[in-house]
């Protein structure tokens, strides 16, 4: 008998992107209003991730969330350096996030806001988020 060649899960399984579809949150109201999909859904995604500090929740998996909490106290210059890493690869553990890129920073005091673009599989997202430093 002859060895099988090539990857046998590959021949095996068929892959499978599971819906996009989840509740809707109103963040304002505190109150879940329905059904979001699609981009919508993927904005509330980046919403959750980026205001989830990673490690901190039993609840949550060890690759959820963001680790924004060691970045107070550092210098400016180290946080902007760090920060688009630690977004980057929060972000990317959600399969619809292909990537994200054109962080621009402005800085207030020891508040550094964040901008940038979340490219998916449903479109480009512009994200806004304030640290603490």
């Amino acid at each position: 008998m002859l060895p099988v060649t090539g990857n046998i899960l590959e021949r095996d399984f068929k892959m499978v992107q599971i819906p996009s579809k989840t509740f809707r949150l109103d963040t304002e109201n505190k109150r879940v209003t329905g059904m979001a999909d699609g981009l919508d859904a993927v904005k509330q995604a980046v919403f959750c991730i980026l205001n989830t500090e990673r490690f901190e929740w039993l609840i949550y998996s060890w690759n959820y969330g963001v680790e924004l909490n060691g970045l107070f106290g550092k210098s400016t210059g180290l946080v902007k350096a760090k920060i688009k890493k630690r977004i980057k690869e929060a972000l990317q553990q959600d399969d619809r996030i292909q990537s994200v890129d054109t962080f621009s920073f402005e800085s207030n005091g020891r508040i550094l806001h964040v901008s940038f673009i979340v490219h998916t599989t449903y479109g480009e997202i512009m994200i806004e988020k304030e640290v603490s430093i």
